[in-house]
């Protein structure tokens, strides 16, 4: 990044790179690439040197006190895994999609994928085969879980611990680049989860020749928590995200979550990711989205409506709208569902009426604590609606999904009200021709860290399942990972085309209908209420009224018709079927 810090090589004149290593707890740093040079000591821990002879493809570590040779913390490329060489990555890339400058966030429809699942070769250049899909269904976006480097052949991503350099198990950054190219030629946004949270555990060497990285008396659930009071610390984060954003063209990034970041410093370290974010996109002209993973429900940190961003994120993704559809759809209370369990048609209501379930209410799964602010002020636009995604998969003992959970009727209710709401809608790859394999945990770690991960799994699970810790999937084996990738060729069979073929109308009924009213949210209001299993919404956008009926009952209901003219559910009836979905608009 510019500035006073720069992590990584960059050019050097007349020719060559110069190498930049921040290790304040060394006394020595060489440069051991082609040659050793020693680099020279400046102020504040920095230690520099220029290599006239190298150019990209140059591969380098640093040597820190003649003990121990580590890679670049800001690591372009690893193409031995994160215990090998750096390497000089050309900046220069030729892009297609040139004009590209990103789709608005009311726009936004996203598909979440892992790229080693995604497809079976699991790799950036195999995703692009399976682009034109992903438009045909009605997607706007895709959304890849975090790719920076970590330690293995597989990963959920969220151990990663060189955070600029993609993860050479799914190829090289011109093939990430292409990806994001390919995506941007069929108008699709491209997101990026990114983890700011903690390193992971294995292959991170900060803690030997940087400690302060690290504040000494935090820890997250993690491990040792990131010290955002240091100057070079902030540096490092926020040109990490502006590396994504500009040098691979995201169109925005996903915080993995931010209430796990201990020491976020003054101002916080969120704030000055989308204060840079922001400027990028005013130099640039381009839709920048930042969103959050947040289980504080921190509603101060969101607003959609500022663009570019400048301080403030776009959208949270609301895990309170899973939770209260979970607990309906499959009567599940353990964990953290206990806190929907007593009346999860009244958290949904509440969710479509002022976004959050939680406004400061007590969380018994918290240990009584008050969670989350008022969010009624907020348009709909600020919170992410989703039924499933990696994590409430993953989570579970086997990986299952919603389908092996519920009838099929009851998710194709909750999908028609998911993908037609106001709420930018999220979908996980697979879900939307109703996926059954499942998408389990998996890591490719070894020895005492391996058994600690086996065990560690068996035990959470004892605990929150009711006894399910035994007999899990190993989440280190091959076989783990490899059951998880999904079933392209399954789409084509029933049941599967049908749910596919209703994802893509509904889809295409949001695009139609619902989107283009999403532009101006300057009086949006709205309002919901729930008789029995009867919820009915509705929300005020763009001089008119968006009106939803869902009977999410076994029984049918006899109803006086909606306002206005139908745009899903057919022509009214005097008789609401059980779970059945319309929705109205009113001029």
């Amino acid at each position: 990044m510019s500035g006073p810090f720069h992590f990584g090589p960059r050019p050097a004149s007349p020719g060559g790179f110069e190498f930049s290593l921040w290790a304040p707890a060394a006394k020595r740093v060489d440069l051991v690439g082609a040659a050793t040079v020693a680099m020279n000591r400046q102020e504040a821990g920095w230690f520099r040197a220029a290599v006239p002879e190298a150019g990209p493809g140059y591969r380098y570590r640093f040597r820190i006190d003649g003990e121990v040779e580590v890679p670049d913390p800001a690591s372009a490329f690893q193409p031995e895994d994160v215990f090998g060489p750096s390497e000089v990555i050309a900046r220069d890339y030729a892009w297609q999609a040139s004009e590209w400058r990103g789709r608005p966030w009311h726009e936004a429809a996203i598909l979440e994928l892992h790229v080693g699942t995604f497809t079976e070769a699991g790799t950036f250049r195999a995703a692009i085969e399976r682009l034109d899909e992903v438009a045909a269904a009605g997607f706007t976006a895709i959304e890849l879980m975090p790719v920076a480097d970590f330690f293995g052949r597989w990963n959920w991503g969220y151990d990663g611990v060189l955070w600029y350099a993609p993860d050479s198990a799914y190829g090289r950054p011109e093939d990430l680049k292409a990806l994001v190219d390919a995506a941007h030629r069929r108008g699709l946004m491209v997101f990026l989860d990114v983890v700011y949270n903690h390193f992971g555990p294995e292959g991170n060497f900060l803690t030997r020749y940087a400690p302060s990285f690290f504040a000494p008396d935090s820890e997250t659930p993690w491990g040792a928590a990131i010290d955002y009071r240091v100057p070079e610390v902030r540096a490092f984060a926020v040109g990490n995200a502006l590396h994504w954003l500009s040098d691979y063209r995201f169109d925005g990034l996903r915080l993995d979550a931010v209430h796990a970041i201990a020491v976020p410093g003054e101002p916080s370290i969120l704030e000055e990711i989308s204060a840079a974010a922001g400027r990028l996109a005013g130099a640039t002209g381009r839709h920048i989205h930042l969103v959050l993973e947040n289980d504080d429900n921190a509603a101060d940190l969101l607003d959609p409506r500022a663009d570019p961003p400048a301080g403030k994120y776009r959208a949270q993704w609301n895990d309170d709208y899973h939770h209260a559809w979970h607990v309906l759809l499959t009567g599940e209370h353990g964990g953290y569902y206990r806190d929907y369990a007593g009346d999860p048609l009244g958290h949904l209501v509440r969710i479509l009426k002022s976004g959050f379930a939680y406004q400061g209410e007590l969380s018994g799964h918290r240990e009584g604590r008050r969670r989350g602010a008022a969010s009624g002020h907020l348009p709909p636009t600020a919170f992410v609606s989703l039924l499933q995604n990696h994590d409430q998969i993953g989570n579970r003992p086997r990986g299952e999904r919603l389908e092996a959970l519920a009838p099929a009727r009851q998710v194709e209710a909750a999908l028609a009200v998911t993908l037609l709401a106001p709420m930018p809608p999220l979908m996980f790859m697979g879900e939307p021709w109703g996926e059954t394999r499942p998408f389990q945990f998996f890591c490719d770690f070894q020895g005492d860290l391996a058994r600690a991960v086996r065990e560690g799994r068996a035990r959470e699970f004892r605990d929150a399942y009711a006894g399910q810790g035994a007999g899990l999937p190993d989440p280190i084996a091959e076989a783990t990972f490899r059951q998880c990738k999904i079933d392209w060729d399954g789409r084509n069979a029933q049941p599967h085309r049908r749910r596919y073929e209703l994802v893509r109308q509904l889809l295409a009924c949001r695009a139609r209908h619902v989107a283009p009213r999403l532009v101006r949210l300057a009086d949006v209001d709205a309002d919901a209420r729930a008789d029995g299993r009867l919820v009915e919404a509705s929300w005020r956008l763009d001089g008119g009224r968006l009106h939803l009926r869902a009977n999410l009952g076994d029984a049918p209901r006899t109803l006086a018709p909606l306002p206005g003219s139908a745009i899903w559910g057919g022509p009214q009836q005097p008789e609401l079927s059980p779970w059945s979905v319309v929705w109205t608009w009113e001029d």
